[in-house]
This record gives C-alpha cells, sequence and structure tokens, in this order.
C-alpha cells in the first residue's frame, strides 16, 4: 500500500495544500518528505486502493470549505485586535462560542472516525488471524500427534528404565548377598525402597506391584539374615534379663566381638527402617483397632523386643491361668519389671550405638513404647469385656491409672508420647467410668452422713489442726473430690477432663442440697452442736473450691472450658464467657454463691437465736429504774446492775460456746454481726425506750464500758468501735451540766440557723461540737433526743 500511495501524493500536493497548510508555509519539509498527519489524512480518506481515487474531488470540497471557514475565523479575530467599531467587534464576540462549539463538535466527530478506523482494522486483523490460524491447524493436528507419540515413548521409555533399574537392583543384592557384602546389599534395598517412594504418585499400580514385590523379597531376605544374627548376638549377651540384672554374673569369653557385631547390625538394620516402613504400612495388626496411630518402632528395637513379646503373649493370651480378667496387675506390673530390668542394657549398650549411626532415637524409651503396645493390646481387647462388671471396671481403672504414674515417674516415659490412658478416652470406656464414679460417690456420701461421727471433727482434740472445725462428713467428702481430680488429672484429653469436672460440680451441688435438708431439720435448734456443724461443712466446701479456683490445674481447665464450653457445659452466656475468660470468674463460682447463700442463712438464724435469747434476758434491764439510780457520788463503789446480769451471762456463754463450736472465720462473722445488732437493740430499746437521772447515765456507761464491752474485748483490741451507738449516747448522757447546756444550746442555735436566711459562718457547727466530744456516728437531732432523755435539768 505505500508505492501508490506515495504516487497519489506526489501528484496530489496542489490539491491538498490549501486543507493541510498555512498561506506562508508549505506542507513539505525540507527533506522533500510529507508531515506524517498529511500521510495520515490520505490514508485514513483513500486508504490504498486505487479505486478510491475518485473521492479526491470530494475531499478537496470539503478541504477547501473547512480552509474558507477557517480564514474567516482568522479575520474575525484580527478585527478584535485591529480595533475594529464597536458594533463589529461586538457582532464577532457573540460569534465566538458557537465557533468554539463547533470546533468541539468537529474534534468529536473526528475521534469518532478515527475510533471507527480503528475497529476496521481491528476486524480485518481478526479476520487475518482467523484465515492464519484455520491454514495452520492441519499443521498443528500433525505436530500434536507427534509430540504425543514422542511423549507415549518417553513414558515407555522411562518405565522400562524402571524396570532395568529395579532389575539392576535386583541382581545387585544378590550378587552381594552371594558375596557376603551385607553393606552394599542394604544401600541397594535402600535404593529400591527411595524408587519405591519416588513411584507412589506416578499411577503405574502394576509397576509399583512389581516393584514392591521384589522389595518385599529381599527385605526378607536381608531383614531375616540380620534379625538371626542380631538374636544370636544378643542371646550370648544373655538378653533379654528376665530378672534384675546381676553384677557378679560373667560375661561371655568373646564379649568383645559380640559388641563389635553389634555395633555392625545395629547400623544395618537401621539402613533397612524405609523399606520395612513401607512393607508394614499396608498391614495395620488386628489387635490394635482402636488404639492412637503412631511411628512404627525402629527395626533393631523391634527385633530385641520379640522374645519378650512372644513370653507376654504365651503368658496373657489364651487358656493359660495367667490370663485372668480380674487381675490386670499381673500383666501390667511384668511390663513395667520388664521395662525396669533390660533399661541399663538399652542406656549402655545400645544408645551410643545409635548416636553414632546419627540416629534420633532415645533407645530406652523405644523400649519402653515397644514394650507399652504389649499392654496397650491387651488392654484394649479386655476393656469392653469389663464394662458390666462395676468392681473389676474400677479394678482395672485402678490398675490403669497406678500403670501410668509408674511409667511416668519411675521410668521417665516422655509425656509426649501416648501411654495408657488412652484407652479410658474410648466413649464407652469413659462413659461407663464416669458412671461409676457417681454411683460410687452417691453411695459413700450415703454411709459418711449416716455415720455416728459424721458430725464431729476427727482433729478435735488437735487445736493446731482443727482452724477450720470441718465435721468429718465434710472432710471426707472433699477428700472424695480430690482422689476423683487425681484420677482424671492426668487424662490427655480436656473435653474429658471438664466431664470429670462437671460430675463435681453435680456431686458438690448434692451436697450442699443434703446439707440443706438436715439443717432444716435442725433449725428448731440452732444452737446445737450438729447445726453449728453444718454451718462448719458449708464454710469448709466453700473454702476450700475457693482454694481450687485458684489452682493452675482447674485454671487450665477454665481457658479449656472457654473453647470447648457448649460441647460440655451447653450455651454459655456471653457475660459468663467474658468472665471466665479474663479469669475474673472461676468454674465454680455458681457454687461458691449457693455456698455462700446457705452459710449466710444459717449465719442469720444462729444470731436471732442468740438476739432472741438476750432480748428476753434483758427485759428486767429494760425497765430498771433509771431516773431513782442514786448518784455515782453518793456510792462507794461502782458494780454491775443486778437486772443486766441474766443478759451479761447469756451473751458470755453464748460466745464461749459458739466460739468453741463454729470456726475462726464463721465465730469472726458472728460476734461482729451479734455486736451490730447489740448496739442497735441497747440503743433503740434501752437508752431511747428511757430517761436518766445523773446515776442512771453514770450507771449504764459503767455497765456498758467495764462489762459489756470487756465481754468483746477477747477477740478484738477496741471492742467499743463495735457499739459507737452505745458509746457515743453514754457520752451524751453522762455530760456534765455546763457542757450538756451549752451542747444543747449550739444545737438549738444551729436548728434556728438553718431556718434563717443568713447564718452566721463564724458560729461552730453542731458536727465539730460533737467531734470535740468525741461523737462521730449520732446525728444532731439524735444528740437532741437524748439530751431530752436527761432527767437533771436547771429549774426541773
Amino acid at each position: 500500500m505505500a508505492a501508490p500511495m506515495t504516487e497519489q501524493v506526489d501528484g496530489g500536493d496542489a490539491l491538498l495544500s490549501p486543507a493541510l497548510s498555512d498561506s506562508d508555509s508549505d506542507p513539505v519539509s525540507e527533506d522533500g518528505r510529507l508531515p506524517e498527519y498529511v500521510v495520515e489524512l490520505v490514508d485514513r480518506e483513500i486508504g490504498g486502493d486505487l479505486k478510491s481515487l475518485k473521492k479526491i474531488g470530494a475531499l478537496l470540497e470539503k478541504l477547501t470549505a473547512e480552509n474558507k471557514l477557517l480564514e474567516e475565523q482568522s479575520e474575525v479575530d484580527e478585527g478584535l485586535t485591529t480595533g475594529y467599531p464597536q458594533s463589529v467587534q461586538v457582532l464577532t464576540v457573540s460569534s465566538s462560542v458557537p465557533l468554539r462549539v463547533s470546533s468541539a463538535l468537529s474534534e468529536a466527530e473526528q475521534s469518532r472516525q478515527e475510533a471507527e478506523s480503528l475497529l476496521q482494522r481491528e476486524r480485518m486483523l481478526s479476520n487475518t488471524l482467523q484465515q492464519h490460524l484455520q491454514g495452520a491447524q492441519p499443521w498443528a493436528d500433525s505436530l500434536g500427534q507427534v509430540l504425543g507419540q514422542l511423549d507415549t515413548i518417553d513414558r515407555h521409555m522411562k518405565y522400562l528404565q524402571c524396570l532395568a533399574r529395579i532389575e539392576e537392583l535386583s541382581d545387585s543384592i544378590q550378587q552381594c548377598l552371594m558375596t557376603n557384602s551385607v553393606w552394599e546389599a542394604v544401600g541397594a534395598v535402600d535404593g529400591m525402597a527411595s524408587l519405591d517412594l519416588g513411584l507412589q504418585e506416578s499411577g503405574c499400580a502394576h509397576l509399583q506391584a512389581f516393584l514392591r514385590e521384589t522389595l518385599a523379597f529381599w527385605h526378607k531376605i536381608l531383614k531375616d539374615r540380620l534379625a538371626g544374627d542380631l538374636q544370636e548376638v544378643l542371646t550370648q549377651l544373655h538378653w533379654p534379663f528376665l530378672s534384675p540384672p546381676v553384677e557378679s554374673l560373667s560375661p561371655p569369653p568373646n564379649v568383645q566381638e559380640l559388641y563389635s557385631q553389634l555395633e555392625l547390625l545395629v547400623p544395618q538394620l537401621l539402613s533397612l527402617q524405609t523399606s520395612d516402613d513401607l512393607i508394614s504400612e499396608k498391614k495395620p495388626h488386628p489387635s490394635r483397632a482402636g488404639l492412637p496411630p503412631d511411628t512404627p518402632l525402629s527395626l533393631p528395637i523391634q527385633i530385641m523386643i520379640l522374645p519378650l513379646s512372644k513370653r507376654f503373649r504365651y503368658h496373657f493370651t489364651g487358656n493359660r491361668q495367667t490370663n485372668s480378667l480380674n487381675k490386670p496387675e499381673w500383666y501390667l506390673t511384668q511390663v513395667l519389671m520388664w521395662m525396669g530390668n533390660n533399661s541399663k542394657f538399652m542406656e549402655e549398650k545400645i544408645q551410643p550405638i545409635l548416636d553414632r549411626a546419627d540416629a534420633k532415637i532415645n533407645a530406652k524409651a523405644e523400649l519402653c513404647r515397644g514394650l507399652l503396645s504389649l499392654a496397650q493390646e491387651k488392654l484394649a481387647h479386655d476393656a469392653p469385656r469389663l464394662l458390666y462388671d462395676d468392681t473389676l471396671f474400677c479394678h482395672l481403672v485402678d490398675e490403669i491409672l497406678q500403670f501410668e504414674r509408674e511409667l511416668r515417674t519411675t521410668h521417665s516415659y516422655p509425656s509426649m508420647l501416648p501411654g495408657a490412658l488412652h484407652i479410658l478416652l474410648e466413649e464407652a470406656v469413659l462413659q461407663k467410668w464416669l458412671t461409676v464414679e457417681r454411683k460410687m460417690a452417691v453411695e459413700k456420701v450415703d454411709a459418711m452422713l449416716s455415720a455416728e461421727g459424721a458430725w464431729s471433727s476427727q482433729y478435735r482434740d488437735i487445736s493446731d489442726m482443727d482452724e477450720l472445725k470441718a465435721p468429718e462428713c465434710a472432710e471426707t467428702f472433699m477428700t472424695l473430690l480430690l482422689v476423683i481430680t487425681d484420677r482424671y488429672r492426668s487424662l490427655p484429653c480436656s473435653r474429658a477432663q471438664l466431664s470429670f469436672l462437671a460430675l463435681q460440680r453435680e456431686l458438690v451441688d448434692d451436697f450442699r442440697i443434703r446439707l440443706t435438708q438436715v439443717m432444716k431439720e435442725d433449725s428448731r435448734c440452732p444452737l446445737g452442736s450438729r447445726y453449728c456443724a453444718i454451718l462448719n461443712a458449708a464454710n469448709y466446701i466453700s473454702t476450700v473450691l475457693s482454694d481450687w479456683a485458684d489452682n493452675v490445674f482447674f485454671l487450665q481447665l477454665q481457658q479449656a472450658a472457654v473453647t470447648l464450653g457448649e460441647e460440655v457445659w451447653g450455651p454459655l452466656g456471653a457475660t459468663e464467657v467474658g468472665r471466665l475468660a479474663s479469669l475474673e470468674g472461676s468454674l465454680f463460682e455458681g457454687l461458691l454463691g449457693l455456698l455462700e447463700r446457705l452459710r449466710g442463712d444459717m449465719l442469720g438464724r444462729l444470731l436471732e437465736a442468740v438476739m432472741r435469747e438476750v432480748r428476753e434476758k434483758a427485759q428486767p434491764y429494760i425497765r430498771d429504774r433509771w431516773l431513782s439510780l442514786p448518784s455515782q457520788l453518793d456510792q462507794a463503789t461502782m458494780s454491775l446492775s443486778s437486772s443486766a446480769c441474766p443478759m451479761m451471762l447469756c451473751l458470755r456463754d453464748r460466745l464461749l460456746q459458739l466460739q468453741q463450736l463454729l470456726c475462726l472465720p464463721l465465730f469472726q462473722s458472728f460476734w461482729q454481726s451479734l455486736a451490730e445488732r447489740l448496739d442497735q437493740f441497747l440503743y433503740q430499746d434501752v437508752i431511747l425506750y428511757n430517761h436518766f437521772n445523773e446515776g442512771g447515765a453514770a450507771q449504764l456507761q459503767f455497765d456498758m464500758t467495764r462489762n459489756l464491752f470487756p465481754l468483746f474485748g477477747h477477740y478484738c483490741k477496741r471492742p467499743e468501735n463495735f457499739f459507737k451507738h452505745v458509746k457515743e449516747a453514754c457520752i451524751i448522757l453522762s455530760l456534765n451540766i455546763g457542757s450538756a447546756l451549752l451542747l444543747r444550746d449550739v444545737l438549738q442555735r444551729a436548728e434556728e440557723e438553718e431556718e434563717s436566711v443568713t447564718p452566721d459562718p463564724q458560729r461552730p457547727s453542731p458536727e465539730s461540737a460533737l467531734n470535740e466530744l468525741g461523737v462521730y456516728r449520732l446525728a444532731p437531732c439524735d444528740v437532741q433526743i437524748l439530751l431530752s432523755l436527761r432527767a437533771s435539768w436547771p429549774g426541773q
């Protein structure tokens, strides 16, 4: 298209010049070439088709019209700057805006045309590309077939190479075995195992099966040979040790040679570990159904455990007398004994060999793991058979827990490896365990509550150990809960632990209900020893549960409860979950609230009973002759009012009695509440009920400060602080006549000033006047009432 375009442009320069050039410039550049915008215009309007030359006339007319319009616009612009008449300038300015709009529309139209041109070129290129692809499709199909054939040939070649490699390794192993080159044979078997691993994702089932069969064939031959050699060496070294090793036992004469052979055989067997795992991975042991998956034992340890495994199965399977369902301790103890007897040999002889072979294996732990698997299989087989016999099942649980403790402590079995407790986590076994624990706990609670000494403390004769004065039933109950905690503490599952915690909460609530029932039976005699023992029991349980709430184990369970709460506890509210998560609350918070409510209710009943007696004994004291008592100056010595003696004796006896019956925290709470109630009673029923002369006020003060307050002085340093109403009332009633008149005047003036509009700020406040006398609790209005109770005023 370039050549025809050049010819047309060269011959049509004159035609294009009016539209493409200014009046003073030529569109042809100095080097004889047309500007790019001219070429683009010709290319856009005419194209490369020679038949389009007929469009030149129309194009010339269009460009001439556009050129004329531009010239007119230019003349108008010049008139604006050369001083044309004002009317012409206004006309030109008014027409300039439509010209600009026209210019914008023209540019928009040009842009639209350019876009259409681009779309047309895109369609042309697309058509050309489709034609090219259609023409190239046969070549692509042909090439694809060739590439597919090459890929098939390549896969066949690789398949044949794998077969050849298998045959090569197989021949190499056979040759090495014939020449007794064990290490080379082991290396070839290891290479075959690596090839097996590489083919697992290939999908070549037949090739994999052939390779696995070949590997199993040579692996068995090599393993049997090495295992036989290792067993022969171990036999000469007196392995296994069925009883504790004896130092005096003379070693075999060729012991160094045996250890050298051991040093060689163990690494060779370790090198067969990969192939051994591959062969055994599809053959799970049928007796391990339901047991947690674990990594295979290292091959040397497997061979070393074989004689012990044979002994175990001989004694504890079949119809042997040693295979007894009610004696699980026989085989569990036997496994622990074998671990202890053979651990020294594993640590001193086998572990150094493993370390030199750079095997990350703990020989003693591997031995324990292998022997533990025997016990696990036996337990998994026997446990379902004991679900319907509570006695045998409980015995089995106890033995498993004891076995686990021995395994972890005595034999230092790593905590990250599973022990025997997972047998108890099977759903049927776990539910049976929970049911039995609940049943036995309820039976023990029934027995302990009906026992003769249920409500007496077993440490009552030992003052240092009887601070909480817990009755025997409460202490036995909390011991029962502690034993349950010790049972499930080591379980490796938080969900199971929370299930047992829910059982404990249920038992505590049931025991609280039982305490409430017994308390109601004794509510008519709240000062009896059994009533106080029930109160001590509730306080003891609450104290122990509060300590448990801060225990690390229960705090960990609390965090687990936040995660698993809905599965174990049911739906928890957002507030409760937040309190548990932030450790503001505890798992025992609800129970503690109920126990606190029971304790408060019982203390209230006890306090009411004592106050009832005090009120009865205080009636003569209330009706005493407070207006006619002789003055203190008229008496040689002051003594307790005879009418107050019954009340004081009652208080003394009850305080001494309850100090012996209640634990210290409860007794402190009791006497403080009693002092507060007494303060209110004496103030309202004795003091406010009577009028006092000077002798009566002095006698009242003597009775209170020298007799009542010292009764409580045995339990605190300043007992008068618990009788503030009585103490301050005695101060007011005992004021000399001058001080009393002055105080009454101050209080009356203060009352008048409160009613006046302009109080005197210089006058002291009644509160400051009372504070100077030691009165802080009573209000000015109360003091005025007390002053009115005085009988000795001037003029009366």
